[in-house]
């Protein structure tokens, strides 16, 4: 990676945002690392947006609110990991501020008009829907055989557990905002799981950047991702 080329122009904030079940403790050390180095960053906390349905709605209109609150000038550039990843678009809609990139971190791409459970292995939706109660989903890291939060120490872990919400299955059955992006997008792969994606990220001509890492890097490894990021940033 060109240093040079990993030089983010300080009149640009970089807006992070954890995927919809996870919550802020999962990009924390990512935000201190870019920070760190000099960029302005901003992480938004979701969590009370994903409790009730319309999820997507509430998420979206919560994100609106964060950022005017904040106070950030543009221009901004979204960078989403996982779930929130495909609601990119959205979220850049709902700002006035001048947006000037997309960055998805181990995400799908946007599927604009499409739910969660209909871009998803099927086994996948029939095992999360065995697993619902009362309407809801159990926390995101009691999804899989493995505990995917194993990777992550001990004291991180704990909070980033309790901050896991339970959403509502509806969630996974609302169809994804329709909203279209043109602007400049950028890719940063951190699992084998989202290779499809990068790959088809590189096809649509996007900046691409790849860490041998895991799909919570951004909690473990957050140098590297910050590296990462700074990079794709720098060539949007």
């Amino acid at each position: 990676m060109d240093a040079n080329a990993a030089i983010i122009t300080p009149m640009v904030t970089v807006v992070l945002m954890h995927s919809p079940f996870l919550g802020p403790s999962s990009m924390r050390p990512l935000a201190d690392a870019l920070a760190s180095d000099g960029v302005a960053v901003l992480l938004v906390d979701l969590r009370m947006t994903v409790n009730e349905a319309p999820v997507h709605q509430r998420l979206i209109g919560a994100f609106a609110d964060a950022l005017e609150d904040a106070g950030v000038p543009g221009p901004l550039v979204l960078v989403g990991h996982s779930g929130a990843g495909p609601l990119l678009p959205a979220f850049a809609d709902a700002l006035e501020l001048d947006v000037a990139g997309l960055v998805f971190v181990d995400s799908d791409l946007p599927t604009p008009g499409r739910a969660w459970r209909e871009t998803v292995d099927p086994a996948l939706v029939s095992q999360v829907k065995a697993s619902v109660r009362d309407g809801r989903l159990p926390r995101w890291d009691r999804w899989f055989d493995s505990d995917p939060l194993r990777l992550v120490p001990a004291g991180l872990r704990e909070e980033m557990r309790d901050e896991a919400p339970e959403v509502p299955w509806e969630f996974l059955k609302e169809q994804r905002p329709s909203v279209e992006w043109s602007g400049p997008c950028g890719y940063v792969l951190l699992s084998p799981v989202y290779e499809d994606a990068a790959v088809r990220a590189e096809g649509l001509g996007w900046p691409v950047e790849r860490v041998e890492a895991h799909h919570l890097a951004a909690a473990t490894s957050p140098s590297s991702v910050a590296a990462a990021v700074k990079s794709v940033v720098s060539r949007l």
